[in-house]
């Protein structure tokens, strides 16, 4: 039996080996949460437009919030709404493939049984799945920016770039945690109280600016902070991103993919002796 390989490279080597089968997994994974249900596919539409309309709801009539950018303390709901679900677009692509990671290998034991599947793509599905529904989110906000506020700015074309070094932070933890999570049950847990706490201490809801200046250097060690910072600044501002921190972010993100790849495949040896 050959030993996976743990190196760097077989990162994007084994995505490519197993590009179709990633594809359709990832396809029947975004499509077949919907099967059976009345309105089907229609649901990854309205459900980001329900949330955006409570979200906004609560907090902008609620609670008055407005999307402050230093002394400027005007705003309308419409551009927290705006503001608010670039955000949230951004929690939920992390959330969607961070929680479901501790359960990754849990439940597909079949395929650890068989010797010849490639257990690392699993996470490769997840994220697959969840940018399919990140790009059925992105595109209302589009037609939401459009209709209230004209073309978005063509900075928004940078947002795939933006979006890199957050994938290969989701790939890394999700490695990690589906290896995790077949040797310690309560690794599944523990993410889903985390994730649901992460939306509150990321800039989702609030631009960084509303903090005190003392505080904001320990929410940018939270990863969703540069995400969510530099998304609304190449979607809205139409501003360049701020490449020193996308340099700082991809290279964290991109040590973060290797080691927990790494630990992925060294352990995964051991995954059908305690399933």
């Amino acid at each position: 039996m050959t030993r996976p390989s743990a190196s760097p490279g077989e990162i994007g080597a084994s995505l490519w080996r197993n590009r179709a089968l990633v594809t359709l997994l990832a396809k029947r994974e975004a499509l077949g949460r919907y099967k059976g249900s009345l309105l089907g596919i229609a649901w990854s539409f309205l459900h980001p437009l329900l949330m955006l309309s409570v979200y906004t709801f609560v907090f902008s009539t609620v609670f008055k919030a407005r999307w402050t950018q230093g002394a400027d303390s005007s705003g309308t709901t419409l551009e927290y709404a705006l503001h608010l679900f670039a955000g949230i677009l951004i929690y939920t692509l992390f959330a969607e493939c961070v929680t479901r990671a501790p359960a990754l290998v849990l439940a597909n034991v079949n395929y650890v049984k068989k010797v010849a599947f490639p257990l690392e793509v699993l996470p490769w599905v997840t994220l697959g799945a969840a940018l399919f529904h990140f790009a059925v989110g992105l595109f209302i906000w589009l037609i939401f920016h459009t209709a209230f506020f004209g073309a978005p700015p063509v900075t928004a074309l940078m947002l795939p770039l933006v979006l890199a070094p957050l994938v290969l932070f989701i790939l890394g933890l999700c490695w990690l945690l589906a290896a995790l999570g077949v040797y310690l049950r309560d690794v599944g847990q523990i993410v889903g109280i985390l994730t649901s706490a992460l939306i509150f201490l990321s800039p989702i809801f609030y631009p960084i600016t509303a903090l005190p200046e003392a505080f904001r250097p320990y929410l940018y060690l939270n990863p969703l902070t540069p995400a969510a910072e530099q998304a609304r600044a190449v979607l809205i501002l139409g501003e360049m991103p701020d490449w020193r921190m996308f340099g700082i972010f991809l290279a964290v993100s991109a040590l973060v993919a290797v080691l927990g790849f790494a630990f992925f495949q060294k352990t995964r040896k051991g995954f059908a002796d305690v399933l």
